[in-house]
Parts: C-alpha cells; sequence; structure tokens
C-alpha cells in the first residue's frame, strides 16, 4: 500500500470519528429537548388546573381576593415562561426564567392552599376534592419529568465536556443546557394539596 493510500484512510477514520461525535452530541440534545417537552406537556396540564381550583375557591373565599388574583398572576408568568422555554430548551436563560416562575407560582399556590384550610365548606366541596386531587397527580408527573429531563441535561453537558468532544462541540457551537433544578430547599417541597 502506498502512503498516499494510508494517508487518504487515516484522514477518513479522523473525520468519521468527529463525525460521530458531533452526531453523538445532535443526538443528546434532542433526547433532552424531547424530555423537555415532557415537563412542558405536565406543566400545561397543572396550568389549565389552577384556574378552576380557583373558580371554585372564588365561592367561599370572597374575602381573600388578593390571594387568588395573586395565583392566577403567578400562573399567567409561570405559563408564559414554560411557552419561552418550550421554544428554547437548550437556551440556559429561559430555563432559568421557567424556573423562577415556578418557584414563584408554588410560593403563591402554598399560600393559596394554607389559607383554604380556614373554608370547611371548600374542603368538603367534591369539585375542589378533585381538582386537588389531579393537581397532586401532576405535580407527581412534573417531578418525574424533570428528573428524566434533568439526566438528559447532565449526559448531554458531559459529553460535551469531555475530551475530544469538547474541541467538537466549541467549534460547533453546542452550549451548556441548564437543568431545571429548584433553589430554594424550601421550594423542595411539595406543594401542600390534600385537605385533612
Amino acid at each position: 500500500m502506498s502512503s498516499g493510500w494510508i494517508t487518504v484512510i487515516v484522514i477518513s477514520v479522523v473525520v468519521l470519528y468527529f463525525v460521530s461525535i458531533f452526531n453523538g452530541l445532535v443526538s443528546l440534545k434532542n433526547r433532552f429537548k424531547n424530555a423537555f417537552a415532557q415537563i412542558d406537556v405536565q406543566l400545561k396540564r397543572r396550568y389549565e388546573l389552577i384556574p378552576n381550583l380557583v373558580e371554585t375557591a372564588k365561592k367561599y373565599m370572597q374575602h381573600e381576593s388578593d390571594t387568588l388574583e395573586a395565583v392566577i398572576k403567578a400562573r399567567n408568568a409561570a405559563s408564559s415562561a414554560g411557552k419561552g422555554a418550550a421554544a428554547h430548551p437548550d437556551d440556559a436563560s429561559a430555563i432559568k426564567t421557567l424556573m423562577g416562575a415556578e418557584a414563584a407560582l408554588g410560593a403563591s399556590l402554598g399560600n393559596f392552599f394554607a389559607l383554604s384550610e380556614n373554608y370547611p365548606d371548600l374542603k368538603a366541596n367534591q369539585t375542589m376534592e378533585q381538582l386537588m386531587e389531579e393537581l397532586t397527580s401532576t405535580e407527581n408527573k412534573v417531578a418525574y419529568s424533570r428528573q428524566a429531563f434533568n439526566d438528559a441535561v447532565m449526559h448531554y453537558n458531559t459529553k460535551r465536556e469531555q475530551f475530544p468532544d469538547n474541541f467538537i462541540a466549541g467549534f460547533f457551537r453546542f452550549k451548556e443546557a441548564e437543568a431545571f433544578e429548584i433553589e430554594d430547599p424550601k421550594e423542595r417541597e411539595p406543594v401542600k394539596v390534600a385537605f385533612d
């Protein structure tokens, strides 16, 4: 074999190796985008439940209009941030914006549930019980989807940081992905959605 053929073979192997690195990064990026789509489905379901909860509670919590309005305002902000993150799950700032909006929504829901404890008729309302049950189920699905997303992000970020993958990632501008985490340990606690 001539040295020209050996050179062509070596170059071909190197090119194929770099192509496989590129394709691996693309595959992992698409995997975490798909994982975010699963979060998005569950968040949308939660955003649809919240107005029904507030509407049901309005009949009983007439003197708590500020709290009810805060829940709807936080829900709308989270929904808007969710749309931005769903459009660009590879944009770290969009994920951070969503995390902040979700934290605010969690806090306002926490206040809502704490105040609703003072209304026995609301606690006994069958529609409210059903909505609370659906919300609890949805919250569990959000947590599961978030874990799957974070796992996919970790795999992608690990691959893009490894040598020699980091050269391909840098050259083709594969940005670091942001995990969907809850910053405040108090916010890590599940929203209390059951009436005792």
